[in-house]
């Protein structure tokens, strides 16, 4: 029998290999791990892994609802700052074919769990990996336009200025940091 938990602030590699490190040193058999998800085979000691992952920092999601809104931040995540590349289909699509559920409801859980829209949520995480990309320098505006999916890079630009008040370049010449960690980011 395969069990299934949702872990909050899970995203990245690193943080796959802790989750996977601390299950494993309770003796769990890990089935299968993915960013914000884990299949354990056997039965789990609910309490047991919620002290071991929150001495680690991370949460464990016990309310459906939650789980659906992690997942979904999971999905983008993966898209925006693992994946390489645009989308190929809509977000919504996306989302809706990963979580084998409707989009709309997966907005309604998402906007009444973290209180922003999808669709905010997806662009504030773009607005990150821009950033990032900013400052090391990686690439031009137009490949990042094209990598993250924004029709142009007018079209960049301008959500760019809207999160931050600087445009890419303003912020680039001022070497700003202020990036926000993954999981910080709402």
């Amino acid at each position: 029998m395969l069990s299934k938990i949702y872990i909050k602030n899970m995203v990245c590699p690193r943080c796959i290999a802790s989750v996977k490190r601390d299950l494993e040193g309770l003796n769990y058999k890990i089935h299968d791990i993915k960013l914000g998800e884990v299949s354990i085979e056997g039965e789990i000691d609910i309490p047991l892994v919620k002290q071991k992952l929150e001495e680690s920092g991370f949460e464990l999601l016990e309310d459906k609802n939650t789980q659906t809104a992690n997942k979904i931040k999971s999905v983008i995540v993966e898209i925006v700052h693992h994946q390489n590349g645009a989308l190929k289909e809509n977000l919504s699509q996306v989302l809706t074919k990963e979580l084998n559920q409707e989009y709309s409801v997966l907005s309604n859980i998402f906007s009444s769990k973290e209180g922003i829209t999808i669709e905010r949520y997806y662009i504030l995480q773009r607005i990150e990996k821009v950033k990032e990309l900013l400052e090391y320098n990686q690439l031009s505006l137009k490949e990042m336009a094209f990598d993250l999916g924004f029709s142009s890079v007018a079209h960049l630009s301008a959500q760019f200025k809207k999160e931050t008040g600087l445009s890419p370049k303003q912020y680039k010449d001022l070497g700003i940091a202020d990036r926000k960690p993954i999981h910080k980011i709402i």
